[in-house]
């Protein structure tokens, strides 16, 4: 993702995966509310969309009883037209990725690794497997929980590992449980287990085992007591794997601000609430407008800084929630921890939809901008069909006064209240500049010469 939107904004990459290919089975399987309102903002919706499962529903199931249903966290979503999870492997993600970066001459170099990382006073040099030598200005360490780059560079990575470990399969079943498109989690004094529906005819089961030897027999068994009296096969096994619960934040994200950190590089944590994905994607849509804003727009270096102040504290903010979850997993002596972890994801569908996420402490500035309906020379048009990852959109609402020439990399939007639809009150009678990945930098009542020099470029 980071490739892609460097791309989008005329960046030149380079990007080495030691894999063979694009993933094509397991991993992390749901997009959140708000990952989704990024994808339309790069044009990668559309395509992923119909290929996903709508869920936006929780419901606790205990001895093949119904005991309980809520989706109320996410109906009460502002600014927010998908409301819900779309459940998708990450396999099509990763898939369309690598077919967008061939068709912006950005492709993949697959099969290929680091040798060695300089940090130079100009940028860095990179040394791969195959014999290249690269200099650039930036390097990128989006390369896992294991990530060579940051144990290259010494950045420290405490790791807590709970012993909890969990098995995970995806496949076709045949049951005679009534299959719905919904979170079921069954509440059972033998087993801990979680129905995920997914894409086509796919279902994955999370299954709770705390050991590390086991078979899938093993696991199998416990999904079936967890779902008695019904009865479930495996038509199919799509994939099988096991996975121990670890959580840590890198103590840095960045070196000199020319080495930096995405995704599990910098951040692991339980699957629990299924963040993983949805939070190393945000990792990337946050730092490259600010690369972007640096190497073509002349912003100061310090501008890279703010990546680490506003991606560090999601990251523990994530490890609290989906800690919090995993631990809740356990048989409780009341027979209740399958209600307990639905009212846990209630309290914390902030950073589980991740509609939640800021990065100011009060007041618009920081918040994301909210999606809403409204006409655009007469078209019905939506505000995040506007929004452009190259640039700042300056939203401005009813006749509010531009006095002063606007940078290049700023668009403009005139929003007229009479047409607008499902429009925050807030925003009325404002010029509200929206960063390019969908946060509000500013809001103002009209936009003065001294305005324009406060932002950052």
């Amino acid at each position: 993702m980071s490739a892609y939107l460097a791309r989008l904004c005329g960046l030149r990459t380079v990007i080495l995966d030691k894999s063979e290919g694009p993933l094509e089975v397991g991993r992390a399987d749901a997009l959140n509310a708000r990952t989704l309102q990024l994808l339309e903002i790069v044009d990668l919706f559309k395509e992923l969309y119909p290929k996903g499962q709508p869920c936006n529903t929780s419901s606790v199931w205990a001895h093949g009883n119904f005991v309980s249903r809520k989706s109320d966290w996410w109906d009460s979503l502002e600014g927010c037209f998908h409301k819900h999870f779309l459940m998708l492997g990450q396999s099509y993600v990763e898939g369309l990725l690598d077919e967008k970066l061939v068709e912006l001459n950005g492709a993949v170099q697959r099969q290929t690794e680091i040798e060695s990382l300089e940090v130079l006073d100009y940028g860095c040099r990179v040394v791969t497997s195959t014999g290249e030598s690269i200099s650039c200005r930036y390097v990128i360490g989006a390369d896992g929980s294991r990530s060579w780059v940051r144990n290259r560079l010494n950045i420290p990575f405490s790791i807590v590992r709970p012993q909890i470990v969990w098995a995970v399969v995806d496949g076709v079943i045949a049951t005679d449980f009534p299959k719905v498109p919904e979170i079921i989690v069954f509440q059972n004094d033998t087993s801990d287990v979680a129905w995920i529906p997914r894409e086509g005819d796919i279902d994955r089961f999370y299954v709770r085992m705390d050991t590390r030897n086991f078979t899938f027999e093993e696991a199998v068994t416990k999904i079936r007591s967890a779902m008695k009296p019904h009865s479930l096969e495996f038509e199919k096994v799509v994939w099988f794997s096991q996975f121990s619960v670890k959580e840590s934040v890198a103590a840095n994200y960045s070196v000199d601000n020319r080495v930096f950190l995405a995704g599990d590089a910098c951040h692991i944590h339980s699957v629990n609430g299924g963040q993983g994905l949805n939070t190393g994607l945000a990792d990337a849509f946050n730092l490259i407008w600010k690369l972007n804003m640096v190497v073509n727009h002349g912003a100061d270096q310090s501008l890279l800084n703010s990546y680490e102040e506003e991606r560090k504290p999601v990251a523990h903010s994530v490890i609290e929630s989906s800690g919090e979850l995993v631990r809740a997993t356990k048989f409780s002596e009341e027979g209740t921890h399958a209600e307990n972890y639905v009212k846990i994801v209630e309290k914390r569908a902030g950073n589980i939809t991740g509609m939640g996420i800021r990065y100011g402490e009060s007041g618009l500035e920081g918040v994301r901008f909210h999606d809403f309906k409204f006409l655009r020379d007469g078209q019905p048009t939506r505000a995040y069909s506007c929004l452009d990852y190259s640039k700042f959109t300056l939203f401005c609402f009813d006749d509010i006064e531009l006095s002063s020439p606007l940078p290049d990399f700023w668009q403009v939007v005139r929003v007229s209240n009479k047409t607008a639809e499902g429009l925050n009150p807030d925003y009325k009678g404002k010029a509200i500049l929206v960063r390019p990945d969908g946060y509000i930098q500013s809001v103002r009542s009209r936009v003065k010469t001294g305005d324009v020099a406060a932002y950052p470029v």
